[in-house]
């Protein structure tokens, strides 16, 4: 049995662990569950799953939580902040460690996992965008299991050789497996097809209404400027120990092909399956056994054909921009990060058009003088940095 620690337990990717977890009780038991500020929802979770630790953002909503489970007679410890998330992983009694805190907030709490050694199931993309080369060295010195769970790269680790992401220190070993590319699929999202000249037009509720998937208002955003995508590039980069010429990146709009590896004998092997993302959680949760994810099975009579085409960098000028920054290196994906998140948020708030993420990323990179970080503290201060720039140009925006 694994026990199992969720951080962000209320979100899409915390309740389809959950909805996992709950059909297999035999094999999982959940000893921490952890939230923003989803007070009832995570009351309601712990009533179910009886964690021995809750943790929530602020000190206000811990103190209702305790309150709240304490008329239900469910005492545990109930915890706040930064320090409550470490705790949460610190646990003992906690083997796995689910890290879909969604942002860079959920960077400090997955690099401890990996620090001790758990098992961390990734689902938090930024913990590699910021800092790829301190947390891997932090997974490699700490003896921990790194299985990645964004369905993309889900796909690519069950399409790859075993222990492929292993040979990072025999680069030799490694290229005699043959990969030459991975290519990681993306839907396009709502506006794929919508002319660049209505863009501007777009709603926050029409950047969140994604046609296969069904996740929160942020990563929605992400993947509609197709953001997520570029940040999944730089993550495959890290996870893999590929160079970003071997990592391309492919429209697909029915979503069924999660990703592909093509390898030098001219095969492509892919992983195909349901936009359900209880498929990766359960394969991530399980590993390397399989067990059923609730997940109906594909039906390949139902598609009359899977198409595949390029990006169009124009349309998608988000991508384009972490392209440009993985390029670059050093501080330009930690700040690429931040600038977006303060950019969608902003956008979420109304308070910017939906052209204006990209740009109020791009002029955050151009002020933001590149430097190479090589401490957990000096990428913070870079992420800091670039959120007060961000902010400033979505002020001035508004302002105009």
């Amino acid at each position: 049995m694994r026990s199992l620690a969720i951080l962000g337990s209320t979100g899409s990717i915390g309740v389809n662990t959950l909805d996992v977890v709950r059909a297999h009780p035999e094999r999982f038991k959940v000893v921490a569950l952890t939230a923003g500020k989803q007070v009832e929802k995570l009351a309601e979770q712990c009533l179910e799953f009886r964690p021995s630790i809750a943790v929530l953002t602020k000190a206000e909503d811990a103190q209702l939580l305790e309150k709240v489970l304490a008329e239900k007679n469910l005492k545990l410890a109930v915890l706040y902040g930064e320090s409550g998330l470490l705790s949460a992983v610190k646990d003992s009694a906690c083997d796995t460690v689910m890290a879909a805190i969604v942002g860079a907030a959920g960077l400090l709490p997955t690099l401890e996992a990996a620090k001790l050694g758990k098992r961390v199931l990734l689902a938090n993309k930024e913990s590699l965008v910021m800092s790829g080369e301190i947390f891997m060295n932090a997974v490699q010195s700490g003896g921990a299991e790194l299985l990645p769970i964004d369905s993309e790269h889900n796909a690519i680790f069950q399409c790859l050789p075993p222990h492929f992401s292993k040979l990072i220190a025999d680069s030799k070993e490694k290229q005699n497996l043959g990969v030459e590319e991975i290519w990681l699929t993306a839907s396009g999202g709502p506006f794929r097809n919508t002319p660049i000249e209505e863009l501007n037009r777009i709603t926050p509720d029409q950047a969140c209404a994604h046609p296969n998937w069904v996740m929160g208002r942020k990563i929605s955003v992400d993947s509609a400027t197709m953001m997520n995508k570029g940040l999944e590039v730089i993550e495959a980069h890290w996870l893999f120990a590929l160079p970003l010429q071997q990592i391309r990146v492919l429209i697909h709009p029915q979503s069924v092909v999660h990703s592909m590896v093509r390898y030098r004998d001219g095969s492509v092997i892919a992983q195909l399956g349901q936009p359900d993302m209880r498929t990766p959680i359960a394969y991530g949760l399980a590993w390397p056994d399989r067990i059923s994810a609730g997940v109906a099975s594909l039906d390949l009579m139902q598609f009359s054909g899977l198409h595949f085409s390029e990006p169009d960098l124009k349309q998608f000028p988000c991508l384009a921009l972490a392209f440009a920054a993985a390029q670059k290196g050093g501080s330009a994906p930690t700040a690429l990060n931040a600038a977006n998140e303060i950019a969608v948020a902003a956008f979420l708030e109304q308070k910017i058009a939906y052209l204006q993420i990209s740009q109020v990323v791009e002029a955050t990179l151009n002020q933001l003088e590149n430097s190479n970080p090589k401490t957990i503290e000096a990428v913070l201060a870079v992420d800091q940095e670039a959120r007060q720039i961000a902010q400033q140009f979505c002020k001035s925006i508004v302002q105009k």
